[in-house]
């Protein structure tokens, strides 16, 4: 989609903070056309707007300053990382900068007798349990997206996992940040200590998409590798027969190390693609997987078979070695890429359910995406109900864009409406933010705008996100933001 020309008092204000800028960070100012250009989106890709600048900060001390900088002269901030948020997290405003977090991309240290590390947002989060695999310890959350996205983004969204039922999301693993506030200030969270007095700020500051502040450090949990991972695949005839075996799993107290599960449409493609060994005659496959000792393993495992069979399980096989097991996940951590084979585009939508109404949500979605005339492919961690449908559109197609939409819509109305939530780990963004008063009432929407505005009381941080209404907090007028769009710039669809 080409982009519109900005007009003269555009450029002239691109220019202004382009060279106040490179003034704080001498090496990392893009402004040109083609150089913002990949950063107009992040991965929901529905949507791209070229920001005004680029900074590309190097220390907390620049960050600093160009936050400092931004909040005198009244310009918008979004923080970036690796830029593979799902919800819009990361999109820029055309009328803002993005402050790329990329160049912060060293681990600090290590305490293994104390089991936690300090690295910098711009790391991956693969790369932290690289760092420490030969101590024998790893960092828990482990998204899809592992191989590229960042802590910094994974602190702003909570991400999760395949193993956050057993381990927990970003959140509890997470035990310290540095953070920057809008106006400059430098403020530390929490520390390498298990409890902090005071008000929990950490807890509010995680899973805050980049709208209270921006981290520059991170002290994150590690934890020792171990003894035993083993791993079953399980085929069901039906979704119902597994969904009702998901929630007896946990219902007898088994809290698998990983609880996954895919559709017949996401086995057939994920087998296509990594050959996995996936059965592709079954109707729903489930990954259980169980850590610890041997006899501990050994044990689960053959608790939760007995559970498949008499669930009307018709395929059971356990990993025999580490390269199966691996090779069981590979499949399940490639399925978007996957389904990305099989469709021309693809809109991940992010909700999460009570694990009682798996069966009937997973029907509901199904009835959505066929009324709008689209496919689906549903992957998700089954163990606490967050579920991941991929709707298969064509962008290409007129109206099938807008199609995709209004079915992810409704398939976040029919999680609330099921006694769920509008997001378990990839956050609302743009994209959930017209569904926050169908979660929430304008109380909880008035109080959360009230947190936002104690630290950032200007709304120059992220603006435009997870918000349907943002109250300015100087003088408490609204700026309603609605249908993808916000009262400055249009969002162009991509």
């Amino acid at each position: 989609m080409k982009m519109p020309t900005p007009d003269a008092g555009v450029i002239a204000r691109q220019a202004q903070i382009a060279t106040a800028l490179a003034d704080i960070v001498p090496d990392g100012v893009i402004a040109d056309a083609d150089g913002v250009s990949p950063y107009g989106s992040d991965g929901l890709a529905m949507y791209r707007q070229s920001p005004l600048a680029v900074v590309l900060p190097r220390t907390t001390s620049q960050v600093s300053r160009v936050l400092a900088w931004c909040h005198a002269n009244g310009v918008k901030v979004v923080a970036r990382g690796s830029g593979t948020s799902l919800s819009g997290g990361a999109l820029p405003l055309a009328d803002g900068i993005v402050l790329g977090m990329s160049r912060f991309n060293r681990i600090l240290g290590v305490d293994y007798d104390n089991r936690c590390a300090v690295v910098q947002p711009g790391v991956t989060n693969l790369a932290v349990s690289q760092a420490i695999a030969h101590k024998g310890f790893y960092y828990a959350p482990d998204p899809s997206s592992q191989i590229a996205c960042s802590i910094g983004g994974n602190v702003a969204e909570n991400a999760g996992g395949v193993h956050c039922l057993k381990y927990g999301t970003t959140s509890p693993n997470l035990l310290g940040v540095e953070l920057v506030l809008m106006d400059g200030n430098v403020l530390r969270l929490g520390g390498p200590g298990q409890e902090q007095a005071g008000y929990d700020l950490l807890g509010l500051v995680c899973g805050s998409e980049g709208l209270l502040g921006v981290v520059t450090e991170a002290t994150v949990r590690i934890l020792p590798k171990p003894a035993t991972q083993r791993a079953l695949l399980l085929g069901f005839p039906s979704v119902a027969d597994a969904s009702d075996c998901v929630a007896a799993i946990i219902a007898a107290g088994i809290i698998p190390a990983g609880l996954e599960m895919m559709d017949a449409p996401a086995i057939r493609a994920a087998e296509d693609f990594v050959q996995a060994g996936y059965p592709t005659d079954v109707a729903a496959l489930m990954i259980a997987e169980a850590d610890g000792t041997a006899a501990q393993v050994d044990d689960q495992l053959a608790r939760i078979s007995d559970i498949a069979r008499a669930h009307n399980c018709c395929h059971l096989r356990a990993s025999t070695d580490e390269a199966q097991r691996l090779l069981f996940w590979a499949g399940r951590k490639a399925a978007f890429p996957a389904v990305g084979r099989i469709a021309s585009d693809y809109y991940c939508v992010d909700g999460t359910i009570p694990r009682r109404q798996l069966g009937a949500v997973l029907e509901q979605i199904s009835a959505i995406v066929a009324r709008h005339g689209l496919g689906v492919a549903n992957v998700f961690h089954a163990g606490d109900g967050n579920l991941h449908p991929l709707v298969m559109y064509d962008a290409a197609v007129p109206g099938q864009t807008e199609a995709a939409e209004a079915a992810g819509a409704e398939i976040l109305k029919a999680c609330v409406d099921a006694g769920g939530v509008l997001t378990g780990e990839h956050g609302v963004g743009v994209e959930k933010r017209d569904l926050m008063p169908h979660q929430f009432s304008p109380i909880d929407l008035d109080v959360q705008s009230r947190l936002k505005c104690a630290f950032d009381e200007n709304g120059l941080l992220n603006p435009g996100k997870l918000f349907p209404t943002l109250a300015r907090c100087a003088e408490m007028n609204a700026m309603h933001v609605h249908g993808g769009r916000v009262s400055f710039p249009e969002i162009p669809r991509f």
